[in-house]
């Protein structure tokens, strides 16, 4: 139990430093967003980049990787045919709000608690495998379609594949595949880069905190309240089902998919509402009530289903 508290710890720390940053206006009014765009556009393709590069080529592509993604897309599905059919949300929210639910924290939080809970940060590789190859393209594909009103679904879906969270994945997944192990004069650099951005993006993240409470902004409150409950509590229980009787899993590996499914809402969530400015008030809230709500829900899953 004691590595899932390592693993808040080191989360939490940094985003109180954040808060009181912005707290105290040590970075001024942009400090935040100028924090955001450089965690977008280099830090995070670095980390993205040593991450898969440095994964296991069997521990990518193994049964973790199919189970974790039919998990997610119930989430997805269940958020999305509420918010546009029921509550007619814009396209832009309602990927949010689904992202919000379904896409999991696997590089902030879900690299320590692999680490200290699982036993192996490679755990978390496959779902952040999913996530960027998979997800983030086509995500950023129709937030780019949407801000920039391009409507040809091509030409969008190049664009996803031109921005540097893609571009650090697929060459990273590349250089896992090939087996070839990159010099120390190379890797070192990129590594060095790479250690910088989970605390930048946390960070980042505790200054958007300041003066804002969760829940207060009239318009999002279901939505946000939605997301969270499908993130915190139906992923999980929608994870275990889906590995235990869809793909046989047990013992560790229903662990392993079962914890991967508790973590939080991604940061790069409202990493990328910032960039585009859609659903920003949603992931924000959304991020902060799944941080401290996972908790109690990591705990109960390790008791549960620990060896």
């Amino acid at each position: 139990m004691i590595g899932v508290l390592t693993g808040f710890a080191v989360v939490g720390v940094a985003i109180t430093i954040g808060y009181v940053i912005g707290r105290i206006g040590l970075l001024g009014d942009n400090g935040g967003a100028v924090l955001g765009r450089l965690a977008f556009f280099v830090l995070n393709p670095f980390l993205l980049f040593v991450v898969l590069s440095e994964a296991d080529v069997a521990s990518l592509f193994s049964a973790l990787l199919p189970a974790s993604a039919v998990t997610a897309a119930v989430i997805f599905l269940i958020y999305g045919l509420t918010a546009k059919l029921l509550w007619r949300r814009s396209w832009g929210d309602t990927l949010m709000g689904a992202l919000s639910s379904g896409q999991v924290n696997g590089n902030n939080v879900g690299i320590p608690i692999s680490t200290y809970v699982l036993g192996s940060a490679a755990y978390a590789a496959p779902v952040v495998l999913l996530q960027q190859l998979v997800f983030t393209p086509i995500s950023l594909a129709i937030l780019d379609g949407i801000s920039s009103g391009e409507t040809r679904w091509w030409r969008a879906l190049g664009r996803g594949f031109r921005n540097p969270l893609v571009i650090g994945s697929i060459t990273g997944v590349a250089v896992s595949i090939s087996g070839v192990e990159l010099p120390a004069i190379v890797m070192e650099p990129i590594a060095f880069i790479a250690h910088a951005a989970v605390p930048i993006i946390l960070i980042s993240f505790g200054m958007s905190l300041t003066g804002q409470r969760a829940l207060t902004t009239r318009g999002t409150r279901r939505d946000v309240i939605l997301a969270t409950t499908l993130k915190t509590f139906v992923m999980p229980v929608a994870a275990y089902v889906v590995g235990r009787f869809i793909f046989g899993l047990d013992g560790h590996a229903l662990l392993v998919v079962v914890v991967l499914g508790a973590l939080p809402t991604a940061q790069n969530i409202f990493n990328y509402a910032q960039r585009y400015g859609i659903g920003y008030t949603l992931s924000r809230d959304a991020v902060f009530l799944t941080t401290f709500l996972c908790v109690p829900v990591l705990f109960v899953a390790v008791v549960l289903l620990g060896t």
